[in-house]
């Protein structure tokens, strides 16, 4: 089994910050990647931003320049530094991680989500 907990979330101004965090814990080998998407009021779940095993990155178009994925020197953190925030960034955002867990199976655990506003 593998969890993942977020935290971080909250109501923020247009033009503001916000830095979720998400921790993952079990029987892990292996984190292959860890990712951060959302789903917004109405909208699909969609790919925020990913960090793979070597630390290459990935960014959704929409938030390019302004979001930054990075992880903890344990490297079973992820972190989500979200600035020039907006209100259609306003959504639930969710954690997900690819996992060999130490008995070699493969999982792709999600996290609870946590909600981020956006608004004056």
């Amino acid at each position: 089994q593998v969890q993942l907990v977020e935290s971080g979330g909250g109501l923020v101004q247009p033009g503001g910050s916000l830095r979720l965090s998400c921790a993952a814990s079990g029987s892990i080998l292996r984190i292959n990647s860890m990712a951060w998407y959302r789903q917004g009021p109405g909208k699909q779940r969609e790919l925020v931003a990913l960090i793979m095993f070597d630390g290459t990155t990935n960014y959704a178009d929409s938030v390019k320049g302004r979001f930054t994925i990075s992880r903890g020197n344990a490297k079973n953190t992820v972190y989500l530094q979200m600035n020039s925030l907006k209100p259609e960034d306003t959504a639930v955002y969710y954690c997900n991680a690819a996992v060999t867990t130490d008995s070699y199976n493969y999982l792709e655990p999600w996290g609870q989500g946590t909600l981020v506003t956006v608004s004056s």
